[in-house]
């Protein structure tokens, strides 16, 4: 899908990224953090897969996304996809909370599209959004994170705002 970003946004992100807070090179070069496990990457969009759960009234609901943290992976997102498990997703997170909108451009799948916000709770759902449509579809309110899954997802798993996204 094609996102309508802010060009801040974009420019945050990546300077995020490259201003986070570390340790000096003598202390790095003292005692070498451990190798991270390289993450599993999806076989259609190359991205990370990580896992998300959504506590739904005490009940975890565990999920595998595809991580969409790039500027370009943000653009495409799902577009051009015509499959999605049920417990498979994508997940968009902001560098800050900024209001958000998608549309399902060149996207043939439905999708529930969930909001969060910037306390890590579910702002709104734009459920069974139309295939292909110009439409844009926006967040409720600051969002820190947007989560697409298959359409009917939320509804038959009773998924609501106000339930808690981890990732």
């Amino acid at each position: 899908m094609v996102r309508q970003m802010l060009a801040g946004a974009a420019l945050m992100l990546g300077a995020l990224a490259a201003c986070s807070p570390g340790t000096s090179a003598t202390a790095s070069a003292q005692s070498p953090a451990p190798a991270a496990e390289p993450a599993a990457r999806h076989p259609v969009s190359g991205l990370a897969v990580i896992d998300l759960t959504i506590d739904r009234a005490g009940t975890p609901l565990a999920f595998k996304v595809e991580l969409a943290d790039t500027p370009e992976a943000q653009a495409r997102g799902l577009m051009f996809r015509t499959a999605l498990g049920d417990y498979e997703g994508m997940i968009f997170p902001s560098a800050a909370p900024e209001p958000r909108s998608f549309w399902m451009k060149n996207t043939p799948l439905s999708l529930d599209i969930i909001f969060i916000g910037a306390d890590g709770r579910i702002l709104n759902i734009a459920a069974n959004t139309v295939p292909y449509s110009l439409d844009s579809v926006p967040s409720q309110g600051l969002a820190s994170a947007v989560l697409e899954l298959r359409a009917g997802r939320a509804k038959a798993l009773g998924i609501v705002p106000g339930d808690r996204v981890t990732f």
